[in-house]
């Protein structure tokens, strides 16, 4: 569709139909059997009303709306940025900061670890977990976030449970969960939460040899990331599958359980404060958001003048 450019300008058009009350309009006029299968045909969006300002004030305050977008773009930067420092690789593995190079460490997982650490596989300290939820399921249906590791599925899009769970994995404190097609992105975790997981994913008990807070973070950082995307099959990079044979062979560094805890410790603590000022942002993001489409909507509805 190419709209008319002496009634509506295209990046006034931009902020108005991606706007909160725009998105509203156009839910209400669909049909659909779930909120994420919902569909607007053209006969039915061509009834929808749209504000059509002069064009002077159109161009203004698709202005305005643009130094919006600015900041939200720097706000989802600094996640990214945030996100990629919650994992710090040179603690993980007792390198100096120097040493935490990745691109190079990704066919070598063990590179630069001290000497004075073990060394395993995964298949010889990593047992899957075989348990299923039957008739009764022990807690909510959990999911894997490539950011934040297992948490309850809160979401009311995308992946949803079937309505029969009976054959979905069930997650246990301190097990490790993983989505084998999205390892590396890393899409895998320890549990602190009793519940249950896609069939597609798997669960594994983890040896006392090992602290699950460690596992955690080691399998999360960006060295094992990298290690994944290498060892994976497949043709896309959101669809590489690590093979159960694969992990098993993988290498891991297993140092003394005190510095293990210590590890696991400090990096929870650096997790936890960049988990704090991602939930400022989150919140300033949404807000800005909000914001934008109210003030959109004052203006096109005369309430408001654009300066």
């Amino acid at each position: 569709m190419t709209p008319r450019p002496d009634l509506l300008l295209p990046e006034y058009g931009h902020h108005l139909f991606r706007s909160i009350a725009f998105q509203d309009e156009f839910f209400r006029w669909g049909t659909g059997i779930v909120d994420d299968l919902w569909s607007t045909n053209f006969t039915r969006m061509s009834r929808i009303r749209v504000p059509l300002p002069p064009l002077d004030v159109q161009s203004r305050l698709a202005a305005l709306l643009d130094e919006v977008d600015a900041m939200v773009a720097k706000l989802d930067q600094l996640t990214d940025a945030l996100r990629a420092r919650a994992i710090d690789t040179a603690a993980l593995f007792g390198l100096s900061e120097d040493d935490s190079r990745r691109g190079e460490d990704a066919q070598s997982p063990l590179f630069g670890t001290p000497e004075h650490w073990d060394r395993t596989k995964f298949g010889y300290d990593f047992t899957e977990s075989t348990e299923r939820n039957g008739d009764d399921p022990p807690g909510p249906l959990l999911s894997i976030s490539e950011y934040r590791g297992v948490e309850v599925n809160t979401r009311t899009d995308g992946q949803q449970a079937s309505l029969d769970v009976a054959k979905y994995r069930v997650v246990r404190p301190d097990q490790l969960a993983a989505n084998m097609m999205w390892l590396n992105h890393g899409g895998l975790g320890v549990s602190s939460l009793t519940g249950y997981i896609s069939p597609d994913y798997k669960a594994f008990w983890i040896s006392p040899r090992f602290h699950p807070r460690y596992v955690h973070h080691l399998l999360r950082s960006p060295r094992y990331v990298d290690y994944f995307g290498a060892i994976g099959t497949g043709v896309r990079p959101n669809a590489q599958r690590v093979t159960k044979i694969a992990l098993d062979m993988m290498p891991l560094p297993l140092p003394p359980m005190d510095e293990q805890k210590r590890i696991a410790d400090d990096l929870d603590e650096v997790t936890g404060r960049i988990d704090g000022m991602l939930a400022k942002i989150a919140s300033l993001r949404e807000l800005l958001v909000e914001r934008s489409s109210t003030f959109l909507l004052d203006v096109v509805t005369g309430r408001k003048e654009v300066a």
